[in-house]
């Protein structure tokens, strides 16, 4: 993959933008650091998303809300401790790990797209931002061997689907509150796809934590594998 080179966010007196700005702050206690990183994903993914679609044009003025407020939804879930490790399957433009990756500057992710256009703009997020806990790798997720605390998903494959690729990536060593395993966010009707699973699978409504409109369909699953 091709790299070229990308400006570093510097300053800690960038605010969030608009909307941006207070649909995180209303929810999340952050950093100036996390703050100027927030800020500077609006113009990011503008500039990278006029070059490759990575989030749905019509969507892009929502992209505090819609995509990294719903990334960090997990956050809501789970405080990953310092050290943990964390694969993002099918991350796309970096959702959710970019957003996580900055909540949680001592943990490690690994973002995993089988589109290299959609990794390298990953990476130039990640260089921008001066992420020195992600990295990114344009592969099949069957293709990673290594092993993670938690796998997460924002990708549409059916739960099922999803564990059988990602079982043998979790890690048995337990660092957190709860176990090691997988956490989707999903939309609509899941009682199907979490069937299999029976009471093992926990299913959270996301307008339990959040109370904007779009949440009132979306869903947190939790699997420990």
């Amino acid at each position: 993959m091709n790299e070229t080179k990308t400006q570093k966010v510097q300053g800690t007196n960038l605010p969030l933008k608009g909307d941006g700005g207070s649909v995180l702050t209303k929810y999340f206690t952050l950093t100036d650091r996390q703050k100027e990183q927030f800020a500077a994903l609006d113009a990011l993914y503008r500039d990278w998303n006029s070059k490759i679609n990575v989030i749905s044009r019509k969507d892009i003025d929502n992209l505090y809300e819609h995509h990294v407020l719903h990334s960090l939804a997990i956050a809501e879930f789970i405080r990953f401790k310092p050290g943990t490790s964390i694969m993002d399957l099918g991350t796309g433009g970096g959702f959710p790990g970019i957003p996580l990756a900055i909540m949680f500057p001592e943990a490690e992710f690994l973002l995993v797209d089988s589109i290299g256009k959609k990794i390298r703009v990953c990476e130039e997020v990640k260089n921008a931002l001066g992420l020195g806990n992600v990295t990114t790798r344009w592969c099949r997720a069957e293709e990673v061997k290594e092993k993670f605390h938690f796998v997460v998903s924002r990708a549409v494959m059916p739960l099922p689907d999803l564990v059988k690729i990602v079982r043998k990536n979790i890690s048995r060593e337990q660092l957190n509150a709860l176990p090691g395993g997988l956490i989707c966010l999903k939309g609509g009707e899941l009682e199907q796809e979490a069937k299999p699973f029976g009471k093992a699978a926990e299913t959270v409504s996301l307008c339990d934590f959040f109370e904007e409109p779009f949440f009132e369909t979306k869903k947190l699953v939790y699997l420990p594998l």
